[in-house]
């Protein structure tokens, strides 16, 4: 047991991000503030080892890695449309954005709205779960896949996420606009948006019983059936996966067309994209990066 113990302990997680390209959003155009590309946010959960980064900026072409404990649990995001004001060093983000005015998130999550990935490493059962939230809303499309061998054998381990471009037909209601950008930069939830006990599934909808999906959910749903669309789609949204490798592609190459990317790839963001969706994007084949004995999570073409 001792043995066991220990080599239980050793065992550690690797977290890739990597930039490849840009999400085409529009440029936030102020003479006092410096532009950056997008900024990655990371907060673990309750009771979990916090890491040695929770943020920081991603350039287009370039990776870094994150190590986390084998039963880490958290979440993860993009911050987009971000500015540095050289004034006071401080940064600022028009989505996603977690408040320190900082690269590090130092403890706290992203403002909604925002696209989330939600991971429990080694939980129940020895499984991972993991899963991509609209529940606190959208910001930008992102893609989880399995890899490795792990991919195939117990659990529902399979491809999660949501490949559309939901700004484009957000509902005029849920839409974020931005004076300095084109269209919507993010799609808020009707929780967010309305308040309403009955959208955010509290008060007397507090339990899957009562919260049932919406015109505003089911927006998501349609165009993204494999993530949660609100706080009880637990049914067709959770993933397991014993101790799979990952990867996460965020805000891949926009593509009206699936056939665009070839191969499996652009069948997953088929799979992972309903009918709904305004605009379908695919992942590049080049954001690809798999760990022998560690998750890996790949944030391929960032911002």
């Amino acid at each position: 047991m001792a043995s066991l113990g220990i080599a239980v302990a050793l065992f550690c997680h690797v977290l890739i991000f990597s930039v490849t390209g840009t999400c085409g959003f529009g440029d936030i155009h102020h003479s006092q503030l410096v532009q950056l590309h997008g900024l990655a946010g990371i907060l673990s959960g309750a009771g979990t080892a916090p890491l040695s980064t929770t943020g920081f900026a991603l350039d287009p072409g370039a990776s870094t890695s994150v190590t986390v404990p084998a039963s880490w649990s958290g979440r993860l995001w993009g911050r987009t449309l971000c500015s540095q004001d050289p004034a006071t060093g401080k940064f600022a983000c028009l989505t996603g954005d977690c408040g320190s005015s900082a690269l590090e998130c130092s403890g706290a999550g992203a403002t909604p709205p925002a696209t989330l990935a939600e991971f429990t490493l080694n939980g129940a059962g020895g499984l991972d779960f993991y899963d991509v939230s609209l529940v606190d809303g959208y910001n930008l499309p992102m893609l989880v896949v399995p890899q490795g061998d792990a991919a195939s054998g117990a659990g529902n381990c399979t491809a999660t996420g949501c490949a559309a471009d939901l700004n484009v037909g957000c509902p005029q209601e849920l839409k974020v606009t931005s004076a300095g950008s084109e269209g919507g930069v993010a799609c808020k939830s009707a929780c967010d948006a309305f308040g309403d006990p009955q959208y955010c599934c509290s008060g007397a909808y507090g339990s899957p019983d009562t919260c049932r999906p919406s015109q505003y959910s089911e927006f998501f749903k349609t165009a993204c059936p494999k993530s949660y669309s609100y706080a009880y789609d637990d049914g067709t949204s959770t993933f397991t996966c014993a101790s799979a490798d990952y990867e996460i592609t965020f805000c891949p190459t926009p593509s009206t067309s699936v056939k665009a990317a070839g191969g499996e790839y652009a069948m997953l963001a088929a799979e992972v994209s309903g009918s709904g969706a305004s605009s379908l994007w695919t992942p590049s084949l080049s954001a690809v990066a798999v760990g022998v004995s560690a998750t890996v999570w790949q944030l391929g073409q960032l911002f």
